[in-house]
């Protein structure tokens, strides 16, 4: 990702929480140098002091497969804004487009055993709904079971963060002007 050194966020703590607060990340795989991405909530922890990336495909999107042997990228991108140069105090400004964006690089491991994979989508239910969990227990074990069986869980040791923030740093704005 560009990065100007203006924009540069290098706070990890401060990324890890943008990630687990925009969750909804996109993951982005190669196949035969063909750019691959699709939409996944991910739960974002801290093990041994690494970070690691947790979610799960359905096991109909072949992406899954390739997330092992090659690097994988996850982008968390949401607060976005158009900035119309009306907002600054000088006429000698064009339009621009604030916004903040996680980019964690990783390898990818593919979770086989199903009481890890029934693990991974409760503890997707507790992060995302947990009111649903008693709903959740109530289910038939052949149902849970037969979901685990459509899903191919997965986590990503992430290797590299970058994080970009840029909202207008190097602009100043109109004194008594209302957003």
């Amino acid at each position: 990702m560009y990065i100007p050194a203006l924009n540069l966020t290098t706070d990890k703590n401060e990324m890890i929480l943008f990630m687990r607060e925009f969750s909804f990340a996109t993951i982005i795989t190669a196949k035969n140098n063909f750019p691959i991405a699709t939409h996944l909530p991910f739960l974002v922890t801290i093990r041994d002091e690494k970070v690691i990336l947790t979610s799960h495909f359905a096991k109909a999107n072949e992406q899954w497969k390739d997330i092992v042997d090659q690097p994988v990228l996850v982008i968390f991108s949401q607060p976005h804004a158009y900035i119309s140069p009306t907002h600054y105090d000088s006429e000698l400004n064009v339009p621009t487009w604030n916004y903040m964006s996680v980019h964690a690089y990783g390898q990818g491991t593919i979770i086989t055993d199903q009481t890890q994979s029934l693990e991974i989508l409760e503890k997707t239910i507790d992060n995302f709904e947990s009111a649903y969990r008693p709903q959740w227990e109530k289910l038939p074990e052949a149902y849970k079971s037969a979901m685990i069986k459509g899903i191919v869980a997965f986590e990503i040791v992430v290797t590299d963060l970058q994080g970009k923030k840029k909202l207008s740093q190097n602009k100043k704005r109109l004194k008594n002007k209302k957003s």
